[in-house]
């Protein structure tokens, strides 16, 4: 039988149950559907994560003190005040694999303009800190290194504190009182967005380091550094160099426990991105599980057919069909199931995607490499699922088929 026969009889027989039909396929369907959405949120959760983690700056590490035993009780990392500004400029001179290095302090402080206020985020930082960040501004001008010589009374402010102590009035030029002391608004930063903690990183002050410590704060040391490498290829060497610095300068002996830890943007871009490959695979695996279940109602409403065309196969036998000719009809039949199924699934995938995207602010990526796998797959469940039933078909005694009542 020629396949052009072949294929004209299958659709034949699909279409003269179109209800069952498609609730046959039905099963498909919603499996690739949730298959390709569930792929592309956790996508989507994975490029947000690097995207995020990539507002921190380019070839990014950070270095914060250790923990601190007090009492018989062991604080969390970076309870202790083992790093000071000093540390950082020596950080930048003496670690030639490093480009530039600031050091941060912060506090939460109430910021009030007139009669409006805002509780925000104050860091004190030095001017490389915006280089490391590649942190820009809107207007206006960055914090000097004359800024942080004299103290000086100036600041920087996220789009949001702007936002709600002056509306769409320009913040620059302004004074602000930080904690009762007032500082004149000299530059509007770029809006950032969140960081990969969920948290705004726009509903922030910079003040100059010197500033914060003495004004606001009332400290010497400093929370934590900021510092850039070189170049990707040199983020290990740069680390290496800045522990072997730092435990020179702190003294520290052979054999005894650091009293700070460095981190670096690569590390935390690599287990950002190992969660989110585990969410994808975790939730692509759920949703296959529905792939299965389609598979097997194909096989189910196969088998159901071949008892209800015994008589028809043992008539197509008997003129000359040969065992094949029904094992490549019953085959088609289930495959074309599947791959009709696997097209609408992946238009709703789609479209549950997009769903998904606007309603719940959930961000997607659909990669043409997972429509891919989705439909190749529901292509084999198909053939899989449909073998068995075709084959058994194939099988029937022409004589016993011919007698089937």
């Amino acid at each position: 039988m020629k396949i052009a026969m072949v294929l004209k009889t299958s659709f034949k027989a699909l279409f003269k149950n179109k209800m069952r039909s498609f609730l046959t396929a039905l099963g498909i369907i919603i499996g690739v559907g949730a298959v390709i959405s569930m792929i592309s949120m956790g996508t989507g959760a994975k490029v947000m994560v690097e995207e995020q983690i990539s507002s921190l700056g380019r070839d990014v590490l950070m270095i914060m003190p250790g923990s601190q035993v007090r009492g018989g009780r062991r604080f969390g990392m970076g309870s202790r005040t083992t790093l000071d500004a000093d540390d950082a400029y020596a950080i930048e001179r003496q670690c030639s694999a490093v480009a530039l290095a600031s050091p941060v302090v912060r506090t939460s402080a109430p910021v009030i303009y007139g009669n409006m206020n805002w509780t925000t985020t104050v860091y004190g930082v030095t001017k490389e800190y915006f280089s490391v960040r590649e942190w820009n501004i809107q207007r206006g001008e960055l914090l000097s290194t004359g800024d942080n010589r004299g103290s000086t009374k100036v600041c920087l402010v996220g789009v949001e504190v702007a936002k709600n102590l002056f509306g769409e009035d320009d913040p620059v030029g302004r004074i602000i009182r930080i904690k009762k002391i007032p500082f004149t608004i000299i530059g509007l930063l770029e809006e950032r967005g969140q960081s990969m903690m969920g948290v705004s990183q726009d509903d922030v002050v910079f003040v100059p380091l010197t500033a914060a410590q003495k004004r606001l704060i009332g400290i010497t040391h400093v929370h934590f550094i900021f510092a850039s490498a070189l170049n990707s290829e040199l983020m290990e060497t740069a680390q290496i160099q800045i522990e072997n610095l730092l435990r020179q300068r702190h003294k520290i002996r052979p054999g005894k426990d650091d009293d700070f830890f460095v981190r670096n943007s690569a590390d935390i871009v690599e287990a950002g991105s190992a969660i989110t490959t585990a969410l994808t695979l975790l939730l692509g695996g759920i949703a296959s599980v529905s792939l299965i279940v389609g598979g097997i109602g194909i096989m189910n409403i196969m088998l159901v057919s071949v008892v209800e065309r015994t008589r028809e196969i043992g008539i197509r036998m008997a003129v000359g069909a040969r065992g094949r000719d029904i094992l490549r009809q019953f085959l088609i039949e289930a495959v074309v199931l599947s791959l009709t199924g696997g097209i609408l699934g992946i238009l709703l995938g789609i479209g549950v995607s997009a769903v998904i995207a606007n309603v719940a602010d959930w961000p997607t990526y659909i990669s043409i490499f997972s429509v891919f796998i989705a439909f190749i797959f529901s292509a084999a469940v198909g053939i899989f699922f449909g073998f068995y039933p075709a084959l058994k078909a194939s099988r029937l005694d022409p004589i016993d088929a011919l007698r089937y009542e």
